[in-house]
C-alpha cells in the first residue's frame, strides 16, 4: 500500500497490552501506535484493566513501574474474564466506527474476550479488523485452546504473522482470508546504543569479561537449562577459549528451583551473572550493550522479540534451528545457528568467540535495514484492503 494512501487521515484502534501493563507486547503496541500516528492517523490503544487472573500469571506483577508513554491515547477498559467489559468495549468501538482495528493474538485464553469485542464492533458495517498473530498455537497447551481460537478468528478480516511458521499454523484455522508474513520490526524504543564500557559500568560487570546474554522471561520452551548444560561443556572441554560468563537477565515465569538445582549440580555458579528479575524498559539497553553475543537456546519457537532487540543494539546472535529463528538470523552472517542441544550450542559459542564480533557486524547493519515499522504499517493496510 502506498505512502500516499497512508497519508489520508484514518481512525485506528489497537487492541492489546499497553501501559500500565509491562512486557514485549505492550512495548510493541505502543511503538506501532507511534508509527501510525507519525503517518497522520488518529490512534488509540484499548488495553486491559485485568489481563491475566493472578492464579495463571507466573511473574511477580503484570504492571509497569515506569511512566506512561507520552503522546499516546491509551484506554484501560478490558477485563479478560469479565464479559460485561467485553460488551461495553465492543459497543464503544461500534459507536466510534474506527476505520481499522489492529488486534493482537498471542494466547487462546484471550479468544472469548477479543472475539466478542470484535463481533460487536463490526456490527457498524464499517470497521476492518486486522490481527497480528504472535502465536496461534500456544507454547503451553491448555483445555479449550482450539475452541477459543476458532471463535476468535471468525470476525477477523485479515492477518499479519511475523514468521512463516505462524502463517502455516494460522492456515489450520483460517484457510482463505488474506494473510501476510512481515518480519518483526526493530525494537528501537529502548534508547540508543551505549558503549560496552558504559553498559558494563552500569551493571557492575568487568570490561574484559567475555559475556553471553540470555534475555527475557524464563520459560521451559526457551531452553535456559540447555544453555546451562552448554556452559558446563565450555567450562570443561574448551581449554583454549577465554573464560566465558553467562548473563541471565529476566524474570522466572515458572518454578526457579530446578534451575538453581541444576546450577549447583553443574558447579557453574561462578560462570553466571544472575539478574533474574524483570528488566525495566529504561535498563534494557545496558544488558544488550554489555553483551558480546545474545544466545537464544529455544526448544521451540515461532519468532522472538529478543531478535529485533538484538538487531537494534547491533549484537550478533546464536539461535537454535527451530521455528522462525533461523530465517531471522542468517547463519554465519548476523550470527550462528545451532541444533537445540547443549553440545551444539557450546560449539557455536566457541566458534563465535574465535570469529569475533567484527566478523558479523557488517551483515547485521545490512539486515537491520529490512526491519522497519513502515513495512509493517504498509502491510497492515495492504491486507486490510485486499478483499
Amino acid at each position: 500500500m502506498s505512502s500516499a494512501f497512508q497519508s489520508i487521515h484514518k481512525k485506528i484502534v489497537i487492541i492489546g497490552p499497553a501501559h500500565p501493563l509491562r512486557g514485549g507486547l505492550a512495548s510493541f503496541n505502543e511503538r506501532l501506535a507511534t508509527a501510525f500516528q507519525s503517518q497522520g492517523n488518529e490512534v488509540s490503544i484499548y488495553t486491559f484493566s485485568l489481563q491475566y487472573p493472578d492464579f495463571i500469571f507466573p511473574g511477580t506483577t503484570q504492571y509497569s513501574s515506569e511512566p506512561a508513554p507520552a503522546n499516546l491515547n491509551i484506554k484501560v477498559c478490558i477485563n479478560s474474564i469479565n464479559p460485561y467489559t467485553w460488551i461495553k468495549t465492543g459497543r464503544q468501538l461500534k459507536k466510534e466506527k474506527p476505520d481499522l482495528i489492529v488486534v493482537r493474538y498471542w494466547l487462546p485464553l484471550m479468544g472469548p474476550c477479543l472475539g466478542t469485542i470484535l463481533r460487536i464492533a463490526k456490527k457498524n458495517s464499517h470497521t476492518k479488523v486486522v490481527c497480528i498473530v504472535d502465536n496461534i498455537i500456544p507454547h503451553e497447551k491448555r483445555f479449550g485452546d482450539t475452541l477459543f481460537t476458532k471463535y476468535f478468528v471468525k470476525p477477523v478480516d485479515a492477518f499479519i504473522t511475523m514468521s512463516e511458521k505462524v502463517l502455516t499454523d494460522l492456515r489450520l484455522f483460517e484457510k482463505d482470508k488474506p494473510a501476510k508474513t512481515v518480519l518483526h520490526p526493530l525494537y528501537d524504543n529502548f534508547g540508543a546504543i551505549v558503549s560496552k564500557a558504559e553498559a558494563r559500568m552500569q551493571l557492575n560487570i568487568g570490561i574484559n569479561e567475555k559475556i553471553i546474554l540470555f534475555f527475557g522471561f524464563i520459560r521451559k520452551y526457551k531452553g535456559l537449562d540447555i544453555l546451562l548444560d552448554a556452559m558446563k561443556i565450555l567450562q570443561t572441554d574448551n581449554p583454549f577459549l577465554p573464560k566465558i560468563k553467562l548473563l541471565i537477565a529476566g524474570e522466572f515465569y515458572e518454578d526457579s528451583k530446578p534451575y538453581y538445582d541444576q546450577i549447583a549440580i553443574l558447579d557453574i555458579k561462578d560462570d553466571l551473572i544472575l539478574r533474574t528479575h524483570f528488566i525495566p524498559d529504561s535498563e534494557v539497553k545496558y544488558y544488550l550493550c554489555a553483551a558480546d553475543v545474545v544466545v537464544q537456546p529455544y526448544r521451540n519457537a515461532t519468532q522472538s522479540g529478543v531478535t529485533p532487540l538484538a538487531y537494534h543494539f547491533e549484537k550478533p546472535m546464536i539461535v537454535t534451528n527451530v521455528g522462525g529463528l533461523p530465517a531471522l538470523v542468517p547463519d554465519n552472517k548476523v550470527g550462528l545457528v545451532a541444533e537445540p542441544n547443549a553440545a551444539a550450542i557450546a560449539l557455536k559459542i566457541g566458534e563465535y568467540f574465535l570469529k569475533g564480533e567484527a566478523f558479523f557486524l557488517p551483515n547485521i547493519l545490512e539486515e537491520k535495514k529490512k526491519l522497519s515499522w513502515t513495512k509493517l504499517t504498509d502491510s497492515i493496510w495492504e491486507v486490510a484492503n485486499s478483499k
